[in-house]
């Protein structure tokens, strides 16, 4: 009995963390706790059962929420603000219109998948979707293939870019908790993120085309979409929009890797700079010619926040669960732990990452806890540059796979292309799975080279 009271205080601080995520997970999952509420009460709970006083655990909470938002929710806002530029203007749907073109079905099926990667960099998953939802279903018609033909690849797309490539807020997120270089995390998820868009897209879809297992359902079809030609000019100022703040945020991170010092290139390719110079390329490309197109764009503005407010207060709770964790000890506890089975903090934040993301659906609750549990294994074992990019890319892949029924994307996708249960299963989780796995295979080849 001695020897279990002393096991139990020795290992309390991991003891209360386990205790805390399964807490969470029961909220989340069982009793259906808003996240946010959840991720509080979780940090709170974890907090003093492994021994810190209530004032330390709020110290801690109050510390770890504003450390987190201090720099996401600048990224976020500026971030909402050049999709809804790319979004009133049709510059989103015009650059989609002009990567497909006239190509036949297998390459424009290629292109679908680009064209989510590159849409949902700045735009959210569901209004990606929503978005180049018509164009999808003109594309199938003309070619008489199942809506999911494109639609997969572009599901795949969205969902590569939504976890991988920031400033999308996820990677974001994980990116600030980890301490991770943005531009590195950018390069890194662009690698890791073209393999897994195309096996997971493209290749898949034609793998599961080949069976049957993509069906025909013309549900909702939109004539009008078919007759909708590309606007060049319009699809060149979307793309020039979209590229100038990931190259200049790109720019700075490789220029500080080869030593260069430029307070100039650092402050123009610092997150909030960067955003905020591709906001004003936006107001300046993308501005609105006429009556209908200022009112779109109106009101976009006026509701551009109101998709990151949730984002916004899971991440900074997120952040408050992590700091948490860091101050009782129970990090180095865990690092050690999974040291002592051979799993390094990479492959330990895939494996987390995965277990919350089958466990309760939300990939960006999946991230942050993730996240908020290796960022003390990345401090024990002195990951940095590179190292700490690939494991943000590691918790994104986990975060990926299995999108099933408790996952708000599921049901989207299903509604969307009026697809059962099982068809869902049999095509959408399948390739989420693969954005994962491929994601994480690519991030684990790179730790050899880099």
């Amino acid at each position: 009995m001695n020897d279990l009271a002393q096991f139990a205080a020795e290992w309390r601080p991991l003891l209360a963390t386990l205790i805390g995520v399964a807490a969470l997970l029961i909220l989340i999952l069982v009793r259906r706790v808003n996240a946010f509420a959840a991720l509080l009460v979780a940090a709170l709970a974890t907090g003093l059962m492994a021994g810190l006083s209530p004032e330390a655990v709020l110290e801690a909470v109050k510390n770890g929420f504003a450390g987190v938002l201090g720099f996401i929710a600048v990224v976020v806002g500026l971030g909402a603000l050049l999709g809804v530029y790319l979004e009133a203007s049709g510059g989103a749907a015009a650059l989609a219109r002009s990567i497909i073109g006239n190509r036949s079905p297998g390459p424009a099926g290629i292109a679908m998948g680009f064209v989510g990667l590159v849409i949902a960099i700045p735009v959210f998953f569901d209004v990606g979707l929503i978005l180049l939802f018509p164009l999808v279903q003109a594309l199938a018609m003309r070619a008489g293939k199942p809506a999911l033909f494109f639609g997969l690849p572009l599901l795949a797309g969205l969902a590569t870019a939504h976890a991988f490539i920031p400033p999308t807020p996820g990677p974001v997120a994980v990116a600030e908790i980890l301490s991770a270089d943005l531009g590195l995390v950018i390069v890194c998820g662009l690698i890791a993120g073209i393999p897994a868009m195309l096996v997971a897209g493209p290749y898949y879809t034609r793998f599961a085309d080949a069976r049957g297992w993509l069906p025909m359902n013309e549900r909702g079809v939109m004539d009008h979409a078919e007759g909708e030609s590309a606007d060049t000019g319009l699809a060149l100022r979307a793309a020039i929009v979209v590229a100038v703040p990931i190259a200049l945020i790109v720019v700075a991170a490789i220029a500080a890797q080869f030593g260069i010092d430029s307070t100039f290139i650092a402050f123009v390719g610092h997150p909030f700079v960067a955003l905020l110079i591709g906001c004003a390329v936006a107001a300046w490309a993308l501005k609105a010619n006429d009556e209908a197109s200022s009112a779109r764009l109106k009101d976009g503005l006026s509701r551009a926040f109101e998709p990151t407010a949730v984002i916004l207060l899971v991440t900074g709770a997120g952040g408050a669960f992590k700091q948490v964790l860091v101050d009782t000890g129970a990090g180095n506890m865990l690092a050690e732990s999974f040291a002592g089975l051979g799993i390094g903090p990479i492959i330990a934040g895939f494996v987390l990452a995965a277990i919350v993301r089958v466990a309760q659906g939300s990939a960006t609750v999946a991230m942050l806890t993730a996240a908020g549990l290796c960022a003390p294994m990345a401090l024990a074992a002195g990951l940095e540059g590179w190292d700490l990019a690939r494991m943000v890319i590691a918790i994104a892949a986990g975060a990926s796979v299995v999108s099933h029924v408790n996952d708000s994307g599921f049901w989207l996708v299903s509604r969307y292309f009026g697809l059962s249960e099982r068809e869902a299963l049999k095509t959408w989780t399948i390739a989420s799975t693969l954005v994962g796995l491929v994601g994480f295979a690519i991030v684990m080849a790179l730790g050899l080279v880099l």
